[in-house]
């Protein structure tokens, strides 16, 4: 397993939410909270499974509830992520 850094998980989150909003990576902001991003709940649902893919690991249903913006989502990602390889 690959250790994620926080800027790695925000430029792959921000890229992946600019994509699926049709507009460019520097129009979304990472300080904006997931429900203000127009993303529908199918859009949310295909970015979970790819960033999970990505990851090599599953995030926690509730990671968004306690993590509502992409700064925030990056930031457990890199946690979790150190807290996973360190156990290996």
């Amino acid at each position: 397993m690959v250790k994620i850094t926080a800027e790695e998980a925000q430029k792959w989150l921000i890229d992946e939410i600019a994509q699926r909003l049709g507009t460019d990576p520097s129009q979304v902001p990472p300080d904006q909270y997931f429900d203000e991003l127009d993303l529908d709940s199918t859009a949310a649902l295909i970015i979970a499974g790819e960033m999970e893919k990505w990851l090599g690991f599953e995030l926690g249903t509730t990671a968004l509830w306690y993590h509502p913006t992409i700064e925030a989502l990056a930031a457990h990602i890199a946690e979790e992520s150190e807290r996973r390889t360190a156990a290996v």
